[in-house]
């Protein structure tokens, strides 16, 4: 528990200075949104055992409404995130009510079916320009009071989002409803023998995750200044599923280290490697799911006979 302890406090010692030791900012606030985005389909994968193949449904189409609001309706920074974050989460409760009826390759193909729409809708839709996307996103500021255009404000902005996500994600795994999630994830069968209502911790599990994900979206897009089809494709699905699995699913810090490990690589060998990046990628994912069984983090984990939770 200590060494666990001292782990998250370095963290948020180095995530503090980060800015300050030569690291570009921008990049820091990519890694910070994809790993939230990880954390928030953890929560759906490694809590509750749900595959989901459309994740990026919900965080490309926070991102569009966010884009949309701020630059189309002139809405202020924390009124658009909300606002994108109520459609995926509507979104979310949507696709959760039709896919929790269905379990395992079933469950994935609704989602990957449903997730394709909302791929085409943005792709035809003229709010979302089509193939060139959103573009010249303004930060805004916060309230009012603290301008966002500065790049390590921002950056702090986003820290703090992350970090409470983070601890929101916690405190639901250890919650009740948690391990209700966990009973569903060991035993089905047996958590509606004991009288839950297993579709509809599932549902809002789903949605909950679907919401978080819009979150990462929204800062995303306002990081970067646009939204793209990128942000909705299956491709970006996958991703998220990659970060996941590499860190290690069902862990706390997994996905935030896969994520870190798939966007650093995507940035610094994109120069270096081209069209080749995703193939090494690739081959770096082999080679972890076969020395790292259970992820990075989860293979520490074990060895070192700490609890994941």
């Amino acid at each position: 528990m200590r060494a666990q302890i001292a782990l998250y406090v370095g963290l948020g010692l180095l995530a503090l200075v980060a800015p300050f030791l030569g690291l570009y900012p921008v990049f820091l606030m990519k890694l910070l949104c994809f790993a939230m985005f990880a954390c928030a389909f953890n929560l759906l994968l490694g809590f509750t055992k749900m595959l989901s193949f459309g994740h990026a449904a919900y965080f490309g189409a926070s991102a569009y409404i966010t884009g949309w609001l701020v630059t189309v309706q002139g809405w202020g920074t924390l009124e658009a995130i909300l606002g994108g974050v109520a459609v995926s989460m509507l979104l979310g409760a949507v696709i959760g009510a039709i896919a929790v009826r269905r379990q395992g390759i079933y469950f994935a193909m609704i989602t990957l079916a449903l997730a394709q729409v909302v791929y085409f809708v943005c792709l035809q839709a003229q709010f979302t320009g089509g193939e060139n996307g959103l573009q010249g996103i303004a930060r805004g500021s916060l309230l009012g009071l603290l301008s966002l255009g500065d790049d390590r404000a921002m950056y702090y902005f986003v820290l703090a989002v992350f970090v409470a996500v983070f601890l929101f994600i916690r405190r639901i795994v250890h919650s009740p409803f948690g391990q209700v999630l966990k009973a569903i994830r060991a035993n089905e069968p047996r958590a509606v023998s004991l009288g839950y209502k297993v579709d509809r911790y599932k549902l809002t599990a789903f949605v909950l995750s679907a919401s978080l994900a819009g979150l990462a979206g929204s800062l995303k897009a306002l990081v970067l200044g646009f939204a793209t089809l990128s942000d909705v494709s299956q491709g970006n699905s996958g991703e998220v599923i990659l970060m996941t699995l590499l860190g290690g699913s069902g862990t706390f810090l997994g996905p935030f280290v896969g994520a870190n490990v798939v966007i650093t690589l995507q940035e610094y060998l994109s120069d270096l490697a081209g069209s080749w990046v995703s193939v090494i990628i690739g081959a770096i994912f082999v080679v972890c799911v076969m020395v790292f069984r259970r992820g990075v983090v989860g293979e520490i984990q074990r060895r070192f006979g700490q609890r994941s939770d």
